[in-house]
């Protein structure tokens, strides 16, 4: 891979420039050409390594969400995925190694919304949706960091992490920005002033347009805005969802311990399902390949002090369906 593309995918994946010409800067800061650059995100788009160029929304800020599970046989998996990747409010569902052997996300405008869209997704599966609503976030999100020295590390981002409970203008924030939550949802249109593409669908100027997404920035509701890689096609062909059962009142303390771990690309809170599933704490961990997960796992085992905290690894196998959230209407609810 050129180092320009690796640096346009490392070190733009946040903090992308809101100013009216940002591919400009960026060319500028890559020591390339503004052509350049937009050639190379429509090429990885096209590619498949780079999902979108624009937002990701802190969650539940915009909607609601969950993590679901289901357990289906083995020969009925394909079937069933297929089931519920055809509903537009699903945009992760993957298979799992696992007794629950089928996960995915569902996003919808609201709480009602979503436990609608689960109870239609069970009747139509016919087996049971296991529920499992974020509970509090620990790292979720800050960009997949890659290093340049084809180590195929993980580098954490530094950034600190907002909390828009924190803004008490949340509510109008989202309400001034209901159309253009719309329009970007599936990302920036890759031209030379996109925020000024974005100005005239809505009708408005192009410098509101970059005062509502810095003020969401501001107030935490958009967690990140910049190039939005996928993982399996840049070369990280492992990874596997590591659940805990902490005692609750460890959970925050080994949260925040976790998610600062080199490998952990997520880590959040969950509630527990009892009796058949006792964990609370989730992480994920990314790696060249199985053996580099389960090294990942055993260093942040080792390095925490953690064999006596029960843990099960779920590996993902299929990946049926994966793209950003859709929230068309969901402010409307």
């Amino acid at each position: 891979m050129e180092v320009i593309i690796e640096k346009l995918l490392n070190d733009f994946q946040r903090n992308f420039p809101l100013e009216p010409t940002p591919f400009e800067q960026i060319a500028h800061r890559l020591n390339t050409s503004p052509e350049r650059v937009l050639q190379a995100l429509k090429d990885l788009q096209e590619k498949g390594a780079v999902s979108r160029v624009g937002p990701v929304f802190r969650p539940n800020t915009v909607g609601a969400s969950t993590l679901a599970a289901i357990s289906v046989p083995t020969d009925k998996l394909d079937g069933v995925a297929a089931i519920i990747t055809q509903f537009p409010q699903v945009n992760h569902n993957y298979e799992r190694e696992h007794h629950y052997n089928l996960w995915f996300v569902v996003t919808a405008e609201n709480g009602s919304a979503l436990d609608e869209t689960l109870r239609e997704i069970q009747l139509e599966c016919g087996y049971r949706v296991l529920s499992l609503p974020l509970v509090k976030d620990y790292h979720i999100d800050l960009g997949f960091r890659m290093n340049l020295d084809h180590q195929h590390a993980i580098a954490q981002s530094s950034v600190t992490d907002k909390d828009p409970e924190n803004y008490s203008d949340r509510e109008l924030l989202l309400g001034n920005a209901e159309d253009l939550i719309e329009v970007i949802q599936d990302g920036l249109p890759l031209v030379v002033r996109p925020y000024q593409a974005i100005a005239d669908r809505l009708g408005c100027t192009e410098q509101a347009v970059i005062d509502k997404l810095r003020n969401m920035i501001d107030a935490g509701i958009i967690k990140r805005l910049g190039v939005v890689v996928r993982h399996h096609e840049l070369g990280y062909n492992a990874n596997a969802m590591v659940v805990w059962d902490v005692p609750d009142e460890q959970v925050d303390e080994l949260g925040h311990r976790l998610g600062h771990q080199d490998c952990v690309t997520l880590c959040y809170q969950r509630p527990r399902r009892l009796p058949d599933w006792p964990y609370n704490l989730f992480c994920m961990v990314h790696g060249r390949d199985r053996d580099d997960v389960l090294e990942c796992i055993e260093r942040m085992v080792d390095g925490l002090g953690l064999d006596a905290i029960p843990r099960t690894v779920l590996f993902s196998g299929k990946r049926f369906k994966q793209r950003g959230a859709r929230y068309r209407g969901c402010l409307n609810g």
